[in-house]
């Protein structure tokens, strides 16, 4: 669906300005920080009707979703506009919680809760992102949070990943980024802003895209006056 290349975030932070939602950014970006070049890719989604998302590059790792924020009214309170489904967590998901010194973040988050859960084990031996994910692995959401805040090398390879977009930052960011994963054959929405990761009932590896595209779709529907939204997915590059 790939709509105009747009900057996203839930607050605002010098340390971590707005990514563009554009597939070279996030591939340049995870390359940098130790995702293999030849091992996953991010690509653009073009559309969501059946026949577009049948040529998307398979196998599809993770799903992630630039939105606008949710407007805040009685009949769509934002909590509810971000989830149609609620039911109990699991450890076994790897989430970071987006607290509020982490500023614009949300398209790095969202990045590392695709990684985290998809591709961890590919990683380049002591890259930044290895080293990320062992060094937080037995740590609860808000834990990861404040490491994650202190890490200079993600937050330097942030900070040139937000220059390396087309678009020019506005001065009030309006997006937001969240993460789809299949799991244990449940399809997992990770967003920073929630409390935890929030399953969406049953999935798998080839109908992960097609299952987040529901949400989506659901999501869309909900914040009828913007087309500010684009999606894209984390491929595993073929061997």
């Amino acid at each position: 669906m790939a709509a105009p290349p747009s900057t996203a975030s839930a607050c605002s932070g010098e340390r971590w300005p707005p990514l563009e939602s554009s597939p070279d950014v996030f591939n340049q970006f995870m390359w940098s920080l130790g995702v293999p070049q030849g091992e996953a890719e991010v690509h653009d989604v073009y559309g969501l009707d059946y026949d577009v998302l049948a040529m998307v590059p398979q196998p599809v790792l993770a799903v992630i979703f630039c939105f606008p924020d949710p407007p805040e009214s009685s009949s769509h309170p934002p909590q509810e506009v971000l989830a149609t489904e609620r039911k109990e967590t699991s450890d076994d998901v790897y989430f970071i919680k987006q607290i509020e010194s982490l500023g614009n973040a949300c398209g790095t988050i969202a990045l590392l809760h695709a990684v985290g859960n998809a591709c961890s084990e590919s990683l380049l031996d002591n890259s930044c992102l290895d080293l990320f994910f062992k060094s937080t692995a037995s740590m609860d959401p808000y834990e990861r949070a404040r490491v994650f805040e202190k890490d200079d090398d993600i937050a330097r390879a942030h900070s040139l990943a937000a220059s390396a977009g087309d678009t020019e930052l506005p001065d009030d960011v309006e997006e937001h980024y969240i993460c789809f994963v299949a799991l244990n054959g449940t399809l997992h929405e990770l967003d920073g802003m929630n409390g935890g990761p929030i399953k969406h009932g049953s999935t798998s590896p080839e109908s992960l895209l097609q299952d987040a595209v529901h949400i989506i779709k659901d999501i869309m529907h909900k914040i009828p006056n913007s087309m500010n939204f684009n999606v894209m997915v984390l491929s595993r590059t073929p061997k």
